[in-house]
């Protein structure tokens, strides 16, 4: 997002009552940018943001109101609203605060009820406490495993945009039937533990479409658009042969414009196409193994799925801006809504059937990676948070902050702060319903995931608010209750046996990363930024690394390896008008670094190869391999191939600070000419096999 222009928030002293209400609603007074730096937050974004809490500070009076009325509700209750328990931790802090002689029970998720807060399952149980002055209270008790076990065995895998691989049989753009081939490609040929995924969350539907994937209208169900449509068995049995023969051959055409005539990826177009292709299958019926399996899959989403497929109905009839809908179909419990639904039930069942769909088909991908050996699998990602105007935030409305988009302050390298347009998750909401949205989240995608990326997983301990209207300088944190969110992260990751990867780059309250380790949390290392920050600068050492990672040398938001050797990145910003400081420095600084860790790969014996000699391969794929070794070289559990780095790729998928400037998120893979390069062309690329083969454990056994 192109972030707005202001200076820093100006220093101020906050009254004394409002700093104190602040914090007891978790609303932070500053911030800290470096260590020896503290910044103020204004008092216009404290009181937005506790107004946003549901809490009057308007004025001094109001302010005082507030106090007093949250310090007796503080000072009367037995219990916080969520209580959370560590299978292996002692009794909670809130529960050693109760009064002698207070009576509990507990009635656990699996149906049972028992007295005293003894050993108990796992799960979120529903928590009684009786006081001897005949106080009763009732909270959620989250009962969650001290922490995820760590992977069996280290792992490498390959991390791709999916809309980016198209294969010859793709409708424009990549689709789960190309994630399934790349999975067994990788596992069979090459050993691969993972797949790393772009998050294939639903978009909020309407042309242009945002094409970001980390603006998603809904997270809780996936986008169709990323149907393979020929491996829906209805597909065979169309009443309309002809118009599903003149789908495909459209198809085609999208498909040849993107590969062969420089086209960008066009999901809009892809969506049409598929849209209308769903709309011939949706007229077949459903054998009675498949009803049967439908009929279960409604049964168990259960108002969630009849909430999101309402909205995409009722979008097709308003408008994707819900905002804008009549006022009664505003609420999803109105009795507007139920009118809606009930006249709208046959797009209703649309929306149901294509959110099966494709439940199914990455279901399909997830087992078929398994099969073919790969100990993790599918790797999906978690976006921060979703689109304002989406399903989620009108199905969940009660659940999000009104007038608050979630971003990030100033910081070294982006003075104005960020503004992500993303509606933040209320952190007394969350904890008053014992976080059943977080949880309801995370079992969805935990269906078909043998792992999950957390985007900014700091935003468990705390998120920058940035009040609506206001640039992203004027923001400031509140804080979530990070110990309830990691349990419910650790309890549904443990149920589903999976692993939890945090991206953890950038600016990290001081203890984040120590927490999410306790708990089996893996953090994200990209070679680039691995320096000895608090001793010389230098690049650390492999020996030096930290092993509860995945480590890469690039991401989605970076330049591919290939554009940072070359200095391409450099280039390519200055094009765009987005370098701060003249172009030769910047150019000066780029040479410098890669010189440094190029000297580094070669004291290390990682550097073969310079283009020059038989058999060795040109020196920039030679460089590239070198720095794959590397990682190898790392205690790192988890190696990670961003796929561009395989062919040659210049281009970054996406360029931050940048709109309509650069194509973002709609790029082909492509190889060092630019030339798109098909799923089938990476499979038989020698360049391709080369790379992977370095980081094959194998490999590095051979590398000493």
């Amino acid at each position: 997002m192109p972030a707005a222009q202001s200076a820093e928030p100006p220093t101020e002293d906050l009254p004394e009552d409002l700093t104190r209400l602040a914090a007891l609603h978790g609303v932070a007074t500053s911030y800290r940018p470096s260590p020896d730096r503290t910044v103020p937050a204004s008092a216009t974004a404290v009181t937005l943001a506790l107004a946003a809490l549901g809490v009057d500070a308007d004025a001094p009076g109001a302010v005082r109101a507030a106090l007093t009325a949250r310090q007796s509700v503080l000072r009367e209750r037995l219990l916080p609203p969520t209580v959370v328990r560590w299978a292996g931790g002692g009794t909670p802090a809130a529960l050693d605060a109760l009064p002698p002689g207070t009576r509990l029970r507990v009635d656990t998720e699996q149906g049972e009820r028992r007295d005293g807060a003894g050993p108990l399952p796992s799960g979120v149980h529903r928590l009684t406490a009786t006081a001897p002055d005949g106080r009763t209270a009732v909270a959620h008790l989250i009962v969650a495993p001290d922490r995820l076990p760590a992977p069996a065995a280290r792992s490498h895998g390959l991390l791709v945009q999916l809309y980016s691989l198209l294969s010859r049989r793709s409708w424009g753009m990549g689709d789960l039937g190309d994630l399934g081939e790349l999975a067994a490609w990788a596992a069979r040929v090459h050993g691969a533990g993972f797949v790393q995924v772009n998050p294939l969350h639903a978009a909020v539907p309407g042309a242009p479409t945002d094409p970001s994937p980390y603006r998603p209208s809904s997270r809780r169900f996936p986008d169709p658009v990323h149907l393979r449509i020929e491996e829906v068995p209805e597909f065979a049995y169309v009443a309309d042969p002809e118009h599903a023969r003149a789908l495909r051959e459209r198809a085609g055409r999208l498909r040849e414009g993107v590969l062969e005539k420089g086209a960008l990826i066009d999901r809009d177009a892809v969506w049409e196409l598929k849209r209308e292709a769903l709309e011939l299958l949706h007229r077949v019926p459903l054998g009675p193994g498949r009803r049967a399996a439908y009929r279960d899959y409604l049964a168990e989403q259960g108002t969630a799925l009849a909430d999101h497929a309402t909205w995409c109905a009722l979008a097709e009839v308003h408008g994707s801006d819900w905002h804008r809908w009549p006022e009664g179909l505003r609420d999803p419990r109105s009795a507007e809504t139920d009118r809606a639904r009930t006249e709208l039930r046959d797009r209703v069942d649309f929306h149901s059937r294509l959110a099966w769909l494709t439940d199914t088909q990455l279901t399909a991908a997830q087992r078929t990676a398994r099969e073919a050996g790969m100990p993790v699998g599918i790797v999906h990602d978690l976006a921060v948070g979703v689109h304002p105007r989406g399903a989620d935030s009108w199905a969940q409305r009660q659940y999000f902050a009104a007038g608050m988009s979630v971003g990030a302050p100033p910081d070294a390298f982006n003075s104005r702060g960020q503004d992500w347009g993303l509606p933040p998750w209320r952190p007394d909401r969350l904890a008053e319903c014992g976080y059943a949205p977080f949880r309801e989240l995370l079992r969805g995608l935990f269906r078909h995931a043998g792992a999950l990326r957390i985007d900014h997983v700091m935003g468990l301990f705390r998120l920058w608010w940035v009040p609506e209207g206001r640039p992203p300088t004027e923001g400031t944190y509140v804080h979530y209750d990070a110990e309830a969110m990691l349990a419910v992260l650790v309890l549904e990751a443990a149920r589903a046996g999976a692993v939890v990867i945090g991206e953890d780059l950038g600016t990290v309250e001081p203890g984040v990363r120590e927490t999410l380790r306790a708990r089996g949390v893996l953090g994200t290392s990209v070679l680039w930024f691995e320096r000895d920050w608090t001793g010389d600068g230098r690049p650390l050492p492999p020996e030096r690394w930290r092993a509860d990672c995945l480590a890469t040398a690039t991401t989605h938001d970076l330049p591919s390896t290939a554009a940072r050797l070359t200095g391409e990145h450099v280039e390519l910003r200055d094009r765009l008008g987005l370098l701060t400081r003249p172009l030769e420095e910047e150019r000066a600084e780029a040479a410098a670094d890669i010189s440094e860790w190029l000297g580094v790969l070669s004291r290390l014996g990682l550097l073969r190869g310079t283009g020059g000699d038989p058999g060795t391969p040109p020196a920039e794929e030679a460089e590239i391999q070198a720095v794959h070794r590397f990682l190898l070289r790392t205690p790192a559990r988890m190696v990670g191939i961003w796929l561009p780095d395989a062919v040659g790729d210049r281009r970054p998928q996406n360029l931050p600070g940048t709109w309509d400037q650069y194509p973002n998120w709609r790029l082909p893979l492509a190889d060092a000419e630019g030339r798109p390069v098909t799923l089938e062309d990476l499979a038989a690329a020698p360049r391709t096999h080369a790379l992977i083969d370095v980081v094959r454990e194998r490999g590095g056994e051979r590398d000493g």
